[in-house]
């Protein structure tokens, strides 16, 4: 039951701050100063400490990365491009339906289900998963929000790339990867000042969530979100693992690798969207509807996957 003590605690924080809103304890206007925070402050701090506290060379691992990597963007892709056929969404809009049900939050709750299930070495593979979605996804998805945004206003490509560069999710994540590369330890108490700060996203994101969840916004995102929630739950999972099946990936990492497709929506999709101001509603309420699922979905992996990984750890 360890997937249920991990993932339930996610959606009652989610929970908790919906019923924070919905009985008037707190104004819902509050969610946009908690999501500023994790947006400014608490992300960039995360996946600074994330991506530079890994070697480089454990970056590389190209089986993982292709199979975790390629699932993530292959639905992507597939989702986004469904969205973009329709004609009825614009290039934002699109980009967010499809982080939805591809952005996986791999640091909060595969890798501790991961390390308590299979111990120390299931570590590494969850962690090179976090830093691609940092390094990768984000970036993508803040090219593409800005893309669209510049694409309203007047055409100015010298100030889409410093409004890119600039962006606390592109900047923090180059900042990661520079200090990775170079190989030097974080100072300890740096380590610590930004691992305290990163401490503050979890709680400050999920209850932002459930804070600015409205009753009706659940119902009217239902349909899309449970559509979303499929190909984040049960499609991507198996196009990873069929990704790792061909690239002869062993028994540990491919584990790793479908768990960590096989989680809840990343809250920081959410975030995302909230900042940009598109399709807020529809990520609030597929973030709830995967965290929810995911506890049985999750348990159906972990299961047909237990004779594979037997003897791994």
């Amino acid at each position: 039951m360890e997937v249920a003590s991990l993932v339930l605690p996610v959606f009652a924080i989610i929970v908790t701050g919906w019923l924070a809103g919905e009985l008037g304890y707190l104004s819902r206007s509050l969610a946009d100063a908690l999501v500023h925070f994790a947006y400014n402050v608490a992300m960039p701090a995360l996946l600074i400490v994330t991506i530079a506290q890994e070697p480089a060379r454990n970056l590389l691992e190209w089986r993982f990365l292709l199979a975790f990597g390629g699932g993530s963007l292959i639905c992507f892709a597939l989702v986004f491009l469904a969205v973009r056929a329709g004609g009825k969404h614009d290039l934002a809009s699109s980009t967010i339906h499809g982080m939805a049900a591809a952005m996986t939050n791999t640091g909060f709750v595969a890798l501790p289900i991961l390390h308590a299930i299979y111990g120390q070495p299931a570590v590494l593979p969850a962690a090179v998963a976090t830093v691609f979605v940092a390094a990768v996804m984000f970036p993508i998805t803040v090219i593409l929000l800005e893309r669209d945004a510049d694409a309203r206003g007047p055409a100015r490509p010298a100030g889409l790339v410093k409004q890119i560069l600039l962006n606390p999710m592109v900047l923090s994540t180059l900042i990661g990867l520079v200090w990775a590369i170079t190989g030097l330890p974080i100072p300890a108490a740096v380590a610590t000042y930004l691992n305290m700060i990163a401490a503050a996203l979890t709680p400050c994101a999920l209850f932002a969530i459930g804070l600015g969840l409205s009753v009706e916004g659940l119902r009217s995102n239902l349909g899309t979100s449970f559509a979303l929630a499929a190909v984040k739950l049960v499609v991507m999972p198996l196009i990873v693992y069929g990704l790792c099946l061909i690239t002869g990936l062993n028994p540990l990492y491919t584990v790793a690798a479908v768990i960590c497709a096989a989680v809840p929506t990343a809250k920081t999709v959410y975030v995302l969207a909230h900042e940009h101001k598109v399709e807020e509603k529809l990520v609030a309420a597929t973030v709830s509807v995967t965290t929810m699922l995911s506890v049985a979905t999750l348990l159906v992996a972990l299961y047909l996957l237990s004779g594979l990984a037997t003897g791994t750890h």
